[in-house]
């Protein structure tokens, strides 16, 4: 009997489809670790200072790296930003309505949520403060999977282990909110280079890549105005140069109600969203967003595939050989799966087709599986630039 394995992401290389091994094969999942983590290369740097960790183009190729799924689909996603505003803005009552909607899985604004506990780390603040803040936001709602510290101990003098020990505990909490930077800055790290700014971000990036969640930081913007919103970020642009995105809430004039939120990130779109704070309950509520919308280049091997895997035609199986034939396509059985494995969430994502690849040594296997659904190929419009979306206001109350 052959031996079999089901891949994600095949560690091997790729060559004929009835290529011979007798080396167990391994199995990388990517969906939902650090991919630049690997306890054999902590290994090896102990025991040899020069290693570096290197991997060929057709290396990269061979593995499939899963999206980040997202916390608030379209809006965050698993990472490290910074939330940053002026002093008494309204980032607090901000952070604890994103820290409800998620804890709860409940729609904000339009955009679907992904339920998961938080931990809000609200170290301006006080109990007495928070209760009256979210009695006067969400009321009486009960709610287990929010949960709030006022203290917490210093980056690199302990907030660490604070840090395991609760996702220990909750290993299905998704969001951690820090409420502010500067309370849990290093002993010292009050020097403000961009090494050092930078050096904070990187080590709660760490953290949050490993454990696979995302962080939001709050921080205060300098005085100093500037026509990029996100130039007015306090400190050094090294804080920004190590998240992976940041949100700016902004208000024309102090005393208004209505507030801009800049959005940009290296795993989402750049977004404006323009809110406007309900007087009654102090959440901010959805006026208007405008997204730039972006397309990727055309995949016709896609389109191909397509074609072939629809509700007519649940799934196809074979070797990557069998595939090129089935498709009729004039593409080398290599480049067909390297393709699919940089394309696979594309290919989920725009045609609801789901690619599974098996190594065995009887060769290699391909499964093509339609789940049906509606595609946002389907349902997105084709044009591109800058396009307002207007949205009628939700309760946002439990």
């Amino acid at each position: 009997m052959s031996e079999e394995k089901e891949m994600t992401a095949p560690n091997v290389s790729i060559g004929v489809d009835t290529e011979q091994s007798s080396i167990k094969q391994t199995t990388n999942s990517i969906s939902n670790r650090d991919v630049n983590f690997n306890p054999f290369d902590e290994f090896f740097k102990k025991i040899d200072p020069s290693y570096m960790k290197t991997v060929t183009m057709q290396e990269l190729y061979q593995d499939i790296y899963s999206k980040k799924p997202p916390v608030i689909e379209g809006l965050l996603y698993q990472g490290t930003y910074l939330f940053v505003g002026s002093p008494k803005i309204g980032k607090s009552f901000f952070m604890a309505q994103l820290a409800y909607h998620v804890s709860t899985g409940t729609n904000l604004w339009g955009f679907d949520v992904r339920q998961g506990k938080v931990l809000y780390l609200a170290l301006e603040d006080n109990y007495p403060r928070l209760q009256k803040r979210l009695y006067r936001m969400f009321g009486t709602a009960e709610n287990e999977n929010l949960f709030f510290s006022v203290s917490a101990h210093p980056l690199g003098n302990g907030l660490d282990e604070q840090f395991d020990s609760f996702l220990q505990k909750h290993s299905d909490t998704s969001l951690v909110i820090i409420d502010t930077l500067q309370k849990v800055r290093e002993v010292g790290g009050e020097n403000y280079s961009y090494a050092n700014d930078y050096q904070i971000i990187t080590k709660l990036k760490g953290f949050t890549d490993r454990h696979n969640i995302c962080m939001l930081i709050v921080h205060h913007t300098r005085k100093q105005m500037s026509d990029d919103k996100f130039d007015m970020i306090s400190g050094t642009n090294g804080l920004l140069g190590a998240a992976d995105g940041a949100f700016i809430l902004s208000k024309d004039k102090r005393t208004s109600n209505n507030a801009t939120l800049e959005v940009s990130g290296r795993d989402q779109q750049d977004q404006r969203v323009y809110l406007k704070k309900n007087t009654e309950t102090l959440v901010w509520e959805l006026d208007k967003i405008e997204t730039e919308l972006w397309k990727a280049p055309p995949e016709p091997l896609l389109d191909r595939i397509a074609e072939r895997i629809n509700a007519d035609n649940l799934q196809w199986s074979g070797t990557p050989t069998e595939l090129c034939e089935y498709l009729a396509v004039d593409i080398k059985p290599n480049a067909i799966t390297q393709k699919l494995n940089v394309n696979v969430n594309r290919l989920m994502d725009e045609y609801k087709i789901a690619y599974h690849y098996q190594r065995t040594h009887d060769g290699r296997k391909i499964t093509l599986i339609f789940e049906g659904g509606v595609s946002k190929r389907d349902s997105r419009d084709g044009d591109c630039g800058a396009v307002s979306y207007t949205h009628l206001t939700l309760p946002t109350k439990a």
